[in-house]
């Protein structure tokens, strides 16, 4: 009953189109002050729990990415991985489609996020596309899915929230997410190739081993980024917060001094452009942490969970039903809150079932590409009809048979846990789910 009258005047929030940072907010404002008894103790012990939500060393990773995304997309960095990328595979049946595919894999690498990566990479091939002869909705629909891969390649913004969500580790999250990502681009690549075929979409002219090792070299310093702060983090140099930090400073001696594309008087612009992002993100972060708390001082996860005990569900039957809560969540809200909101309340259930929760952080991120895809919400999809002034509905009728696709590599990762963990296991060791698919037996 508790959890349903929570969970409703959340509800009624978001239908009066409050948006979602207030509405986590108002929600513990209105129970506490009408449906439970507060008193002095109760405001000392929410006050406690957001400051000590909000000391969490993962969180201050989250401006310095921030940051650094932003100095690399007004960096002109954007450019010469595209050309790069072109370079590489625009030979091939589809090969410009393919590699605006590519060019997002690469630059998701550096920005952790999914709308900068639709933003920058979709200025810059949808007119390309265009003017080569594909068609504009598939153009939009192919670069608003391809985008999506921003936030599960590392470092991704949403597997950190994921992590101070938790309280895992950061550094598994970003190791679990290289195979997922690299593998959905993959498959990105691979239907692309074959819908260029069977319509026999353009090519470029093949490119000489010369042409392509220019264009690496001028991409070299941006792609570094993802070796300094991959390298460093692995490596044992730094944590992945002091990564970011690190990330943010090399971000912006690439753009101002390295590739001289921005210039000083335009670094107080991008860092107010970051610091607007950031405290966007951060409020979300500090009224879910209060969400979370009223949830948890509620007993709702555990009586969730018990819940599910007694009806006896299996692993495979409780992923199923976090894939379908999470899709129906992405139809309305973002990738962040989602994270925030329904990750301290799955947690508890995964462990009890044997889930790695290195594994449902993955599955949940995966699921959150798919909400960026999808009406009537999909962030992605708005961006790009933004770039392509074509209508949500011509968007996303382009972005549909990625989609599709995406479904079914949802499938995969949720109940292949391998694809996500072989990775962990191997530089971390052995975790709560080394024995691969026997959670599912």
């Amino acid at each position: 009953m508790t959890a349903a009258l929570i969970l409703g005047i959340l509800a009624l929030m978001l239908i009066t189109g409050t948006p979602i940072s207030i509405a986590l907010g108002m929600t513990v404002l209105v129970f506490l002050l009408g449906f439970s008894s507060f008193d002095l103790t109760t405001v000392n012990i929410i006050s406690q729990r957001l400051f000590t939500g909000l000391e969490s060393f993962a969180i201050m990773a989250i401006p310095f990415f921030v940051l650094a995304g932003a100095f690399l997309t007004d960096g002109g960095v954007a450019r010469k991985i595209i050309k790069f990328a072109v370079n590489l595979v625009g030979w091939l049946p589809g090969g410009l489609a393919m590699a605006t595919v590519l060019s997002c894999a690469f630059f998701a690498t550096l920005s952790g996020s999914s709308p900068a990566t639709v933003m920058a990479i979709g200025s810059i091939m949808l007119p390309a596309l265009v003017k080569q002869g594909y068609p504009k909705r598939f153009s939009t629909g192919l670069i608003a899915c391809s985008g999506s891969i921003g936030i599960l390649i590392p470092p991704s913004i949403v597997l950190i929230i994921y992590a101070v969500a938790t309280s895992e580790s950061t550094g598994k999250l970003f190791v679990a997410g290289i195979v997922p990502g690299a593998l959905l681009a993959l498959l990105l690549m691979g239907l692309t190739f074959v819908h260029s075929k069977r319509h026999h979409f353009p090519t470029v002219p093949r490119a000489s081993f010369r042409e392509v090792w220019r264009a690496f070299l001028d991409a070299f310093w941006g792609l570094m980024l993802v070796v300094i702060v991959m390298g460093g983090i692995y490596g044992g140099f730094f944590t992945p917060t002091e990564a970011a930090a690190v990330s943010a400073v090399y971000a912006f001696v690439c753009a101002v001094f390295i590739y001289r594309t921005l210039k000083l008087r335009e670094v107080p612009r991008v860092l107010l452009a970051a610091a607007n992002t950031s405290a966007m993100l951060l409020y979300i972060i500090t009224n879910a942490i209060l969400f979370n708390f009223l949830l948890t001082s509620e007993q709702i996860p555990q009586s969730l969970a018990a819940w599910i005990t007694e009806q006896n569900m299996t692993a495979w039957q409780f992923l199923l039903i976090v894939n379908l809560t999470l899709l129906l969540a992405g139809q309305f809200m973002e990738p962040s809150s989602i994270i925030l909101i329904l990750a301290p309340l799955f947690l508890p259930i995964a462990a009890h079932l044997g889930i790695d929760p290195i594994h449902l952080g993955i599955v949940m991120t995966v699921n959150m590409e798919i909400g960026m895809i999808t009406p009537p919400v999909g962030l992605n999809l708005y961006v790009a009809s933004h770039l392509s002034r074509l209508g949500l509905t011509e968007v996303s009728k382009g972005a549909l048979p990625f989609v599709g696709l995406m479904l079914a590599y949802l499938a995969l990762i949720t109940y292949v846990p391998e694809v996500s963990l072989w990775l962990v296991d191997l530089l971390y060791g052995p975790g709560p789910s080394a024995s691969g698919g026997q959670m599912f037996d």
